[in-house]
């Protein structure tokens, strides 16, 4: 029998149980699937390749970012319920946000290229984003949840009212905005051959997801028949409008190729509001559907999503060595200066790899991360005193 929660149910209670362990599967679930992306950057195999079983290699990657700062607003709204105190929590999120920035430039920076050419070529990817998203997290949880939500509606489906932004600013003062612009939502006047910063992912409307996240978290405190309820209509309406307007663009877009590519082939940079919802669709849909399923595979993903940090943070060397161990093994020796500009990589084409290379190092390599993640998770609970591991 289903007893509805109230408002003095505790969420820590919640936390513990199957709703947030569905969080964890999929959030452990994603991170795999990210190594998969991962390892074909350095494998050499095009990110835009029309080959179909190459193409489905990176369309099913395009769930992980979503996924990532979707539930990260998520966890944000736990840890506030948890807190039951906004400023303790804003001063976490400013903490942990400006970690997150700093790696990206620093540690896996080098990660993704061992060298130290900062001066070069710095990338400002999905870390530095989620970091700056938390940061200003941190300003918006002192708003109600419903306020959060609608500014990340808005974010989300008017984002483009950004890109008519810089064509206003006054040429005398463009030249030092545009800069500065051009991380918050693409400004036109990128010139990626002379930028040493490469912006992959910008905050809109990413910082909007995150906020919807956010909102999302309060729906765990509804009963299960009525979060099952929502997620089951948020889920598949969104899954419904991507295919209404998805194959209606398709359709009568010129020359779009074949139609399942081109239909699936929506824009992720920044992320489109058919991209959001082709991937987030699912997501949520699925959420009520793994709430009580536990077995050794959901077990094996929930790990991951436990410390994805750690995961995040090992992986990129991992695939990276990994790379450098097929070199060896097919051509004889070592050429890391093809990933001198990772994730951005120049594999000559007759070194990129074959398919049934790429996924055998993602089995081999996503093994030993489960071993490294068992250990790190029971290290962290056996050492709560330790407080750096808990923004790790």
């Amino acid at each position: 029998m289903l007893v509805p929660l109230t408002r003095t149910n505790s969420i820590s209670n919640m936390v513990k149980n199957e709703r947030v362990n569905s969080v964890d599967i999929l959030k452990g679930l994603v991170m795999v699937l990210m190594a998969i992306d991962h390892i074909r950057v350095y494998s050499g195999i095009s990110a835009g390749s029309q080959e179909l079983g190459e193409f489905l290699t990176r369309w099913i990657t395009h769930f992980c970012a979503p996924a990532f700062v979707f539930f990260a607003g998520t966890s944000i709204y736990f840890m506030g319920r948890k807190f039951a105190d906004k400023a303790k929590l804003s001063k976490q999120l400013i903490i942990r946000g400006l970690l997150l920035v700093f790696m990206e430039l620093t540690v896996l920076r080098f990660f993704w290229t061992f060298n130290l050419n900062i001066t070069e070529f710095v990338l400002a990817g999905v870390i530095w984003m989620l970091g700056w998203c938390m940061v200003i997290m941190a300003l918006l949880i002192r708003l109600k949840p419903k306020i959060v939500g609608a500014i990340g509606l808005f974010l989300v489906f008017f984002q483009h009212l950004f890109s008519k932004v810089p064509p206003l600013i006054p040429d005398s003062v463009k030249g030092d905005l545009v800069p500065f612009l051009r991380f918050i939502y693409p400004t036109g006047f990128e010139n990626p051959r002379e930028d040493t910063v490469v912006v992959l992912y910008v905050l809109v409307p990413w910082i909007g997801v995150m906020a919807c996240g956010y909102l999302f978290g309060s729906i765990f405190q509804m009963t299960k028949e009525a979060r099952k309820k929502l997620c089951v209509g948020i889920g598949s309406a969104m899954i419904v409008l991507f295919l209404a307007i998805g194959i209606y663009e398709t359709n009568n877009a010129p020359e779009s190729g074949p139609f399942l590519q081109a239909l699936l082939s929506q824009q992720k940079y920044p992320a489109s509001i058919l991209f959001l919802m082709m991937t987030m669709g699912p997501l949520i849909l699925a959420i009520p559907f793994l709430e009580n399923v536990r077995n050794r595979f959901t077990d094996f993903l929930s790990l991951f999503g436990k410390v994805p940090l750690f995961y995040y943070i090992i992986h990129i060397p991992l695939i990276h060595v990994s790379a450098l161990a097929v070199q060896l093994v097919t051509d004889g020796s070592f050429n890391n200066a093809w990933f001198d500009y990772a994730p951005f990589t120049f594999v000559p084409a007759e070194s990129t790899w074959q398919l049934s290379t790429l996924y055998l190092v993602f089995v081999v390599d996503v093994l030993l991360l489960y071993f490294a993640c068992k250990w790190y998770l029971k290290y962290k609970q056996s050492h709560p005193h330790l407080h750096l591991l808990r923004y790790i």
